[in-house]
């Protein structure tokens, strides 16, 4: 059974940084993708960051330069740091571990199901 918690959300002023942990239990974190999503108010939920088991990264537009996602495999642990955050960057930020990661990340594989943390709020006021 893997578990994922995340920890690290609150309120930031405009232009400050928050560092996101996300906590995995179980044996197959070291050999997956790691994910984080967010999910603002009303809005779909939209994937942000991944890292590959051996340390790769991929960024979508709406965060790269600011948000910068790594993993520490021996703490069995991703991390987000979000930087010059936003008004906008608002939402519930969720860790991920799952098979959408093949195609975003370039992996052959996945194992397991799809895993998801219950998020973290990251709140920032202008």
């Amino acid at each position: 059974q893997v578990q994922l918690v995340e920890s690290g959300g609150g309120l930031v002023q405009a232009g400050g940084s928050l560092r996101l942990s996300c906590a995995a239990s179980g044996t197959i974190f070291s050999r997956n993708g790691m994910a984080w999503y967010r999910q603002a108010p009303g809005k779909q939920r939209e994937l942000l960051a991944g890292i590959s088991p051996g340390g790769t990264t991929n960024y979508t537009d709406s965060v790269k330069g600011r948000f910068t996602i790594s993993r520490d495999n021996a703490k069995n642990t991703v991390y987000l740091q979000m930087n010059s955050l936003k008004p906008e960057d608002t939402a519930v930020y969720y860790c991920n571990s799952g098979p959408a990661l093949l195609s975003f990340l370039s992996l052959r594989v996945h194992y397991g199901l799809d895993y998801w943390g219950k998020g973290t709020l990251v709140t920032v006021s202008s």
